[in-house]
């Protein structure tokens, strides 16, 4: 899977080196693949097929280039390249031939994408079927003036909250679906790319800079986690919840959540809870947790139990914004932080404000400068208690370790987490104005992604931030907060204004994202979420085996709806 084969052909009368560069590696040092002496014909040697090779023909003795080509080489496929005498005299010429033709590497995601459609278009056509049903048979009980038992059910419940409640029935509390549906959206990609994303190199992280679809997820769920934040905290806080209370339940949380994280990812089958031989300090639950902890403390330290209706009219337009000036000061003091660490921050043997990837990067110049001051940083607090794993270590050969949930990315989790609860006040001010918090939504996301353009220059690898979700750099951040905005708009639309979705099957798991999350972590490789795979040569199986485990996990959380079990911290 994600491979070919390509054999090496030399016509030339002197040994040769092949090397290559992966396109997506930015500056990165050729690598060798194979030699040939000047009394060998040929060689095969196996390549990937995930990014763009670029090969380069160098003379053996004095590392000529001789030549080179860029290809992108598919999966499976049996490839030739011919090193031949030119005609010009002291030139050599290169050639690729296709000797088997590759697999067709995105047909399995292509049925995927379309057995998944026709579901959703099967329940679509049996809901507005059962719907007419139930329209034509209330139209005949209405004609023929009968009563059906869920309509006498239905006057009969009404009858007793209104005796009960002495003539007035109580409204019951209403949840924002769009909100659910958000959250459980991202749990189910979370969950798709966690277990392997069908292998597919798009559904993990990238490398270094640039955006795949597994970077989305985290950022979503830090966005989603601020909007809640307001909306629970202000409810809380007009239920009469003091802020004692309200300290107390937040703190408890943190730890829970902090708790969780850190023996569950530390977890060996061999040590028990904590694993001393891999122990890592910091972790995506304990981002979570702390990230919640500090936007907590904001909402619950705000003067405010709700935002004011049209409180001075001049500040009407900008009130939600005016009126929590103090969590602003707070936010810019973190980003300003975030900011001067990152670009002014003398780092041993590395240049001020290096935000790059080390290794063979940057033409092999700072190989032992991953990540710069985030990663120095964190090295520093944290010593070895870090990841020494990450998702660039084999494409840019790096040696020291580097965490994506290190101490200053945190920094910007809490800015992105920050943005979200701007999504909340939204709600909160303009509740019924659904025009309103649609336009606002739109304004926002058009600035963030306006600022985001302008820091990374719209190139991956060219701007002045580069958009970097190892490092949460402050581009990611806009970049993911536009995104957030312009989803939980389309969202809101759909599900909560105009009623064109129930939001399901999405919000079982969004009502359920602790148990869900945990669960699918400490059960993903065993069975029947995983098994052994035969079929190693394709995706065939292995986005099969991802569909069906992230299946599970939603009708896992299905069941637990229909059960009223819902796991709260």
């Amino acid at each position: 899977m994600d491979e070919a084969l390509l054999t090496v052909h030399s016509r030339v009368l002197y040994g040769i080196c092949v090397l290559y560069q992966s396109d997506y590696c930015y500056k990165c040092v050729y690598q060798p693949l194979t030699n040939l002496g000047y009394d060998q014909r040929n060689a095969s040697v196996v390549i990937s097929t995930r990014f763009s090779l670029t090969l380069r023909v160098q003379h053996k003795s004095n590392n000529q280039t001789l030549c080179s080509l860029t290809e992108l080489f598919e999966e499976a496929g049996h490839y030739s390249l011919w090193v031949t005498p030119s005609e010009t005299p002291n030139k050599t010429d290169c050639s690729l031939t296709v000797d088997k033709q590759p697999h067709s590497t995105y047909l399995p995601l292509v049925v995927a994408a379309l057995l998944l459609a026709c579901l959703a278009l099967v329940e679509m056509v049996c809901l507005f079927f059962c719907t007419r049903l139930r329209c034509t048979s209330k139209l005949l009980n209405l004609v023929c003036c009968r009563t059906t038992h869920s309509d006498s059910d239905e006057v009969n419940h009404r009858s007793q909250t209104l005796s009960r409640s002495g003539g007035a029935a109580t409204p019951e509390s209403s949840r924002l679906r769009s909100l659910d549906t958000f959250r459980g959206f991202a749990l189910t990609v979370m969950v798709f790319v966690n277990y392997g994303g069908g292998g597919y190199w798009f559904f993990q992280h990238a490398p270094w800079n640039g955006l795949t679809v597994a970077d989305l997820v985290m950022p979503w769920f830090v966005f989603i986690m601020g909007t809640s934040i307001v909306l629970a905290f202000s409810s809380m806080r007009r239920r009469g919840v003091n802020r004692i209370q309200l300290l107390r339940k937040l703190t408890w949380r943190t730890v829970v959540l902090m708790l969780i994280g850190f023996c569950f990812m530390n977890y060996s089958p061999r040590d028990g809870l904590l694993s001393w031989s891999w122990l890592r300090i910091p972790g995506v639950l304990q981002r979570l947790a702390f990230t919640y902890f500090i936007l907590s403390l904001m909402q619950t330290l705000s003067p405010h139990r709700d935002i004011p209706l049209r409180e001075r009219p001049c500040w009407s337009p900008v009130q939600d914004l005016v009126l929590y000036w103090p969590q602003w000061v707070l936010v810019l003091v973190l980003e300003t932080l975030w900011l001067c660490v990152t670009f002014l921050l003398p780092v041993p043997n590395c240049p001020t404000g290096y935000l790059g990837a080390g290794g063979i990067g940057d033409n092999g110049l700072y190989p032992n400068c991953t990540g710069g001051a985030a990663a120095w940083v964190d090295r520093w607090l944290l010593g070895d208690r870090i990841y020494w794993y990450p998702t660039f270590k084999v494409l840019y050969r790096t040696t020291q370790p580097f965490d994506p949930e290190g101490v200053l990315g945190t920094i910007n989790s809490i800015v992105m987490g920050f943005i979200g609860m701007q999504a909340g006040k939204i709600l909160l001010f303009y509740r019924k104005m659904n025009s309103s918090i649609l336009i606002r939504f739109l304004v926002w996301a058009i600035i963030l992604g306006i600022s985001a353009a302008i820091l990374c220059k719209c190139t991956r690898e060219e701007g002045f931030i580069p958009v970097n979700k190892n490092l949460w750099s402050l581009s990611y951040v806009m970049c993911m907060g536009c995104l957030s905005f312009v989803l939980l708009a389309g969202m809101f639309f759909v599900v909560d204004v105009k009623d064109w979705w129930t939001g399901k099957p999405f919000i079982y798991p969004g009502m359920n994202s602790i148990f869900v999350y945990v669960g699918h972590s400490l059960l993903g490789y065993y069975f029947p979420f995983s098994w052994e795979q035969r079929v190693q040569s394709s995706h065939w199986e292995m986005l099969f085996q991802c569909l069906w485990a992230t299946a599970l996990w939603i009708l896992i959380s299905y069941l637990l709806y229909r059960k009223k079990f819902f796991l709260k911290i």
